[in-house]
């Protein structure tokens, strides 16, 4: 089966966890992910400058060695992420910002990504967003 996989609550809400570890099973169940969309608060999932407390799990960097041993499409939500302060070289040179805290693997792109995504994918399971 096709995944994409939309993620809408910051690193440190269970539904970041239930999603990272959805991710993980389903691609040890030989299952697919089409695409991993972080939108809203999980593009703070992406930011190279969170920083886990070191009696917490690192949500970050697990979703980023993920992405990289897997090599999975990911995508945060520009205009998402510009409210946020998720910002990669580009658009921090763009706004004039004194740094970038987004890169590999990450991709900035726009919410047609999710739409493609969505479309490509036999099931787009969410986590978060507004209950």
């Amino acid at each position: 089966m096709k995944f994409a996989i939309a993620l809408f609550d910051p690193p440190h809400s269970p539904a970041a966890r239930r999603a990272l570890r959805f991710s993980e099973a389903a691609l040890a169940g030989g299952h697919e992910i089409v695409r991993l969309f972080f939108y809203q608060d999980g593009v703070h999932s992406a930011s190279a400058n969170v920083v886990s407390g070191q009696d917490e799990f690192d949500l970050p960097a697990a979703w980023r060695e993920l992405v990289e041993r897997n090599g999975l499409d990911a995508v945060v939500c520009i205009a998402a992420a510009l409210r946020r302060g998720v910002l990669n070289a580009e658009e921090a040179e763009r706004y004039g910002r004194p740094g970038a805290n987004l890169g590999a693997p990450w991709e900035l792109s726009g919410l047609g990504q999710l739409h493609e995504a969505a479309q490509s994918a036999d099931r787009l399971v969410c986590f978060g967003g507004d209950r």
